[in-house]
């Protein structure tokens, strides 16, 4: 089963985020089926970005979004074309 979550890097006490696509019994920072975005939290407003159209596909397909990934989709909508 796929999930859609976090994958942490960046540098001690300065962690980014990668939004992946992962085997839901894989490590956190293990191989990524594809990376859908960028979160990091220590800006000032936190920066996200997404690539909603790809995030609506793997949740098509089946995959389960954590709340995290849930709460940053819904507060970063995609852009209008």
């Amino acid at each position: 089963m796929l999930a859609i979550r976090l994958a942490r890097f960046g540098s001690k006490k300065a962690p980014t985020y990668r939004v992946v696509v992962i085997e839901k019994d894989r490590a956190r920072d293990s191989r990524a089926v594809e990376v859908v975005g960028h979160y990091n939290p220590c800006t000032s407003p936190a920066s996200v970005v997404l690539d909603h159209e790809r995030v609506q596909f793997w949740i098509k397909k089946g995959a389960q979004p954590t709340d995290v990934v849930k709460r940053l989709v819904k507060s970063n909508p995609a852009p209008v074309a």
